[in-house]
């Protein structure tokens, strides 16, 4: 069946969309579309320029015998701005402030449609690295870290509270969290991450970074290269934390609970 060159069009980006990352050869395109080589090199080029010219991601060509055409997810600033000042407005609700200074955020972070895109913004500040893994600790960090391991097109890592069974021998470690002040546990299966491996460390909040840090230590166990830290929220204070080089998507600076006012805004160097 021969299609139209605008289906064939939007065949192909929706194609590239579904599947971010991965490399997908000519001949894939000429088999499943019915058409010549050249054809599907033309289709490439104008959905590379509706991308461009839409921000809406990057579709880059890659030379040679293994090449072939992948989709970038890319969140420009302004759009990045757009959607970090949303949820910023929806976390400075003041029905949100839990006793002790605390912020319900389970909707946001349960959101597919918000998470999905906070976990894109995040997977920019990583393009061009080559990452293996990325990595978070159980469980209100899943949910973002799984939509930035799938812009990145990686397996996501899970480090567990208490080892399972069914996950065998395993890695297990005690760390100082920073927001309780207490000391806990995380483990991994010995199979789950391969040694010397590069990794990225997704969290949904920051107080003190001793989560990260714990996260750290654990990569440590498997040599493996932390190419950086990602986080939704962390908090203003204190401003030494116990890991560097984080990259927090909003920055909390102060819960007002006798006011009832939250203070927060998002990262400055990403919009």
């Amino acid at each position: 069946m021969k299609i139209k060159r605008n289906g064939r069009i939007g065949a192909l980006i929706k194609i590239l969309c579904e599947n971010p990352n991965k490399i997908f050869t000519l001949s894939y395109f000429t088999n499943k579309f019915n058409a010549a080589k050249s054809s599907i090199s033309e289709d490439i080029v104008v959905a590379k320029k509706i991308m461009e010219d839409l921000e809406l991601g990057k579709i880059e060509t890659i030379a040679g015998a293994a090449g072939g055409v992948k989709y970038i997810p890319f969140i420009g600033k302004s759009e990045s701005k757009e959607i970090l000042e949303s949820v910023c407005n929806k976390l400075s609700e003041s029905q949100r402030i839990i006793p002790g200074a605390f912020l319900y955020m389970a909707d946001i972070i349960y959101n597919p449609s918000i998470v999905r895109k906070l976990g894109q913004i995040l997977a920019t500040q990583f393009i061009g690295e080559d990452i293996d893994y990325v990595v978070t600790v159980e469980t209100k960090g899943i949910p973002i870290a799984l939509m930035t391991a799938n812009a990145l097109n990686v397996p996501l890592i899970i480090l567990r509270r208490d080892s399972k069974v069914t996950e065998g021998s395993t890695v297990s470690i005690n760390y100082l969290s920073g927001s309780t002040g207490k000391i806990q546990t995380m483990s991994i299966s010995k199979r789950a991450i391969k040694n010397g491996a590069n990794v990225i460390i997704i969290d949904d909040f920051m107080k003190a970074g001793g989560t990260a840090k714990g996260m750290m230590d654990m990569m440590r166990e498997f040599e493996a290269n932390v190419v950086g830290i990602g986080v939704m929220i962390a908090t203003k204070e204190p401003e030494n934390k116990v890991v560097k080089d984080y990259i927090p998507l909003l920055v909390l600076e102060k819960v007002d609970e006798l006011n009832e006012k939250v203070y927060i805004h998002p990262n400055e160097d990403l919009i």
